[in-house]
């Protein structure tokens, strides 16, 4: 089995925003989701369900990110 970085679908109170984004990127979020329901589509999870958890993980593991953050909490 592939292990995926993206393991937590957590349900938590949402904040609704509303983004487009490309054919391409959505094709990709359906194949991932699909892969994350080990290859069958049936019962995958619907694109808009994996973008918050990967965006929270794209946050969290971005050093950059975390050094800004850490030094203007510093102040």
């Amino acid at each position: 089995m592939t292990r995926l970085k993206l393991t937590d679908l957590a349900d938590e109170k949402p904040v609704k925003l509303n983004v487009d984004v490309s054919a391409r990127l959505h094709r990709e979020l359906i194949a991932y989701a699909t892969a994350l329901n080990e290859g069958d589509p049936n019962g995958a999870p619907p694109p808009e369900r994996l973008i918050p958890p990967m965006i929270e993980r794209f946050i969290a593991t971005d050093r950059s990110y975390a050094r800004t953050r850490r030094s203007t909490h510093r102040e």
